[in-house]
């Protein structure tokens, strides 16, 4: 059997809401030949393009390549890898990736009123510093 290099797959991505959606072109791909797979923080994408074997068939044209697809992609802490998802319809992979709640951005309450100097600290940046080496 033959080297071969991993084929291209065209993707997208971007980010709807509270995940971001890849969707990669695998046009003519069986969809029992995909298979997406997550360990740690690696997302990989694989995927086989096969020929039904031809007795007697003399091709004249074959641009429609065969063999393997493979992406990787690393992927940050703020995503909720238990409960990525994946679906295939029309030759396109999507796959979505639940960004974490701690991930996700919030509003910070903004306080108003007199603080008394006794409860402020003289130097705020040394509290916060405090704060975080504690």
């Amino acid at each position: 059997m033959a080297f071969s290099t991993p084929r291209l797959m065209p993707m997208d991505l971007y980010r709807d809401a509270d995940s971001y959606v890849l969707n990669a072109d695998l046009p003519g791909i069986d969809p029992q030949s995909v298979d997406v797979d997550v360990d740690g923080q690696l997302l990989s994408i694989r995927a086989e393009r096969t020929t039904s074997a031809r007795d007697g068939v003399r091709w004249i044209a074959r641009e429609r390549s065969t063999g393997s697809y493979l992406r990787r992609f690393t992927l940050g802490q703020g995503i909720d890898t238990a409960h990525i998802s994946a679906s295939y319809d029309n030759g396109v992979l999507s796959v979505v990736l639940p960004v974490t709640e701690k991930a996700k951005p919030r509003k910070v309450e903004v306080q108003s009123g007199v603080v008394s100097s006794e409860a402020a600290p003289a130097n705020d940046a040394e509290q916060v510093g405090a704060d975080v080496a504690a």
